[in-house]
């Protein structure tokens, strides 16, 4: 039986000359329509454009709760099946010997800040003090809010949205693009992980279409992330500001009476944030990104230790045991589990797990596709856990080490409910509060901003980067004239749907879902398609081999028919055939 080899023959046509010279005109004119619409809209009808963003968000989820959560857990078992079976585990992303192209420190530093830099700045303490008030177990009345009793519940679910779902969401779209670009030389573009489905069609308008969702989703998850990273950037200037005059136009009153960071401030740190990352993605992967990514790890590591030193070390260490223990525990269900939105708990899950699974679900494809870019020379097996496990296991670290020591200080009475009503962008400078004072305190404070910062321009210019592979037919080779435009088009997206929510992030988050929808069923069918590429490649590779065996067999049988001294008994010397 013979095996047809695979469809490769990924064709993306690209302007030859002009403007848009080495770009997919459809795609890039395309995306930057839609956009553009977007953005005009936002500006010039904001509460139009702020009530039906959240109408549709509404509905959405909804009628699509089952499916996140469902394909989600999808997604993680998928990946570590192929990571497991030796069949698929042990193959390289890459030619045969070919090694990686970074070091192992600067890989997993890319990979962190890239994936949930700027996230864990927001969110480690945020995330865990949110959770110890409100999850499942509260909901239904087992244990009481911010209580010794509720800590397990809160870091089940902060394990839940920071973990192994997290990053396998972003492994299915980065070890599908890697495999097809680095083992089948086709373009490191989306459509082509639609290829064993698809075959020609990837070529036409639905490869076109497949690849402006993937832009879509990407614009939509960045402006999400870089929208609660200058928040906590303008929170953590006004913390050094302190009472300075001249400084108060950074914050405004909130709806609660909270302090939050106005208009004006978020405006100010976005063009802060877009106008260095800009810069940073001109110089590419290999010198901007790859210096700021070993910066922040390193600069992550000082915090972190500072928490460990000088915060509640024991007990930290005691629920990071326990939690890890419990969320591993509860795995298949809090995977598979899906409620009725018209309950509690399903209200609370489409409010919570969902909006999470949007969130990095709309990341996937920046990730995704940056990952792969980094990740040529690894096995598959060592793709999966070192972008799965590794990266979950130091969340954990964070939430439990930032975020214990916030609820240490709650339980033990020495914040007296300070933290608990701050501002979500404002946690951790709260927290800080209590642990430090005077040159420390402000030095930490300073530090913070810097890695928030350096954070957000790696999430940043690793998008720009992204959008440009993707409308350069998978060219990592892209004109820096259109990384400066994305740059400034992305900063307007942001800054558009910013103002459409008055100042608050929640236009940025009803669109972001609502981009990642159609993205989430492109997700499933990557599965789908690797699956059947894994399992063909290796029947084929194995019925090669068994051919050539068979071949060299019959020259040797032909060979001793002539008697030209062939003896069977005689030792061979078997030599691998090039294929024909």
């Amino acid at each position: 039986m013979d095996f047809k080899p695979p469809f490769t023959a990924v064709d993306i046509k690209r302007s030859r000359r002009g403007p848009y010279r080495g770009y997919s005109i459809p795609i890039a004119l395309l995306s930057k329509l839609l956009l553009t619409a977007l953005v005009l809209w936002a500006v010039l009808r904001p509460a139009e454009a702020k009530g039906m963003l959240q109408d549709i968000n509404a509905q959405l989820l909804v009628h699509f709760n089952h499916f996140y959560i469902v394909a989600v857990g999808f997604f993680l078992v998928f990946v570590l099946l192929v990571a497991i079976i030796p069949a698929s585990g042990r193959r390289l992303l890459g030619k045969p010997g070919e090694r990686p192209e970074f070091s192992t420190f600067s890989w997993f530093a890319m990979m962190f800040g890239a994936g949930l830099g700027v996230g864990l700045m927001v969110y480690a303490t945020a995330e865990p003090l949110n959770l110890w008030g409100s999850n499942p177990e509260i909901v239904t009345g087992a244990v009481s809010a911010n209580t010794a009793e509720a800590v397990q519940s809160a870091y089940r679910y902060t394990f839940l949205h920071y973990g192994f779902h997290a990053w396998a969401i972003y492994v299915v779209t980065g070890l599908s693009m890697a495999y097809y670009a680095f083992r089948r030389d086709m373009p490191l573009t989306i459509r082509a992980t639609l290829t064993p489905l698809l075959g020609r069609w990837v070529n036409g308008p639905l490869g076109h279409l497949i690849d402006i969702l993937g832009i879509v989703a990407t614009v939509l998850g960045i402006a999400v992330t870089i929208g609660f990273g200058v928040s906590q950037l303008v929170n953590g200037v006004s913390a050094i500001a302190g009472e300075q005059p001249g400084m108060d136009w950074l914050l405004q009153a909130g709806n609660n009476g909270v302090a939050e960071p106005s208009t004006y401030g978020l405006l100010a740190a976005l063009a802060l944030i877009m106008g260095l990352s800009t810069l940073s993605a001109a110089s590419g992967v290999g010198r901007g990104i790859k210096y700021l990514s070993n910066l922040n790890l390193l600069l992550s590591m000082v915090l972190i230790g500072a928490f460990m030193v000088f915060g509640s070390f024991g007990f930290a260490l005691k629920t990071y045991a326990l939690s890890l223990v419990d969320y591993i525990k509860h795995l298949p269900e809090l995977s598979f589990v899906a409620y009725s939105v018209e309950t509690d708990i399903g209200g609370w899950q489409k409010s919570w797990t969902t909006f999470y699974w949007a969130w990095w679900i709309a990341f996937a494809p920046f990730v995704g596709l940056f990952l792969a870019r980094i990740s040529r020379g690894r096995s598959i097996r060592e793709f999966v856990l070192g972008a799965v496990i590794a990266p979950a296991l130091v969340c954990f670290l964070w939430m439990t080490a930032l975020g214990g020591t916030a609820i240490d200080l709650e339980l033990a009475g020495t914040a007296g409910g300070s933290i608990i009503d701050a501002a979500t962008t404002n946690k951790l400078f709260t927290t800080m509060g209590f642990m430090f004072e005077g040159e420390v305190l402000l030095g930490l404070t300073i530090m913070c901003v810097l890695l928030i910062v350096t954070f957000l321009v790696t999430s940043a210019d690793s998008g720009v980067l992204v959008l440009n592979t993707i409308m350069a037919g998978g060219s990592i080779n892209t004109s820096v004239g259109h990384r400066i435009l994305w740059g400034v088009l992305v900063t307007l997206v942001i800054a558009a749907l910013l103002l459409a929510g008055g100042g608050g992030l929640e236009a940025l988050q009803n669109a972001m879902i609502i981009g990642a929808l159609p993205f989430t069923l492109i997700m499933v069918l990557m599965c789908i398609s690797l699956a059947k590429a894994l399992l063909r490649d290796d029947v084929r590779d194995g019925h090669l081999s068994t051919r050539q065996l068979m071949q060299r067999q019959h020259e040797l049988d032909l060979v001793g028919d002539k008697d030209y001294g062939y003896q069977a008994d005689a030792p061979v010397e078997y030599r691998p055939l090039k294929q024909s």
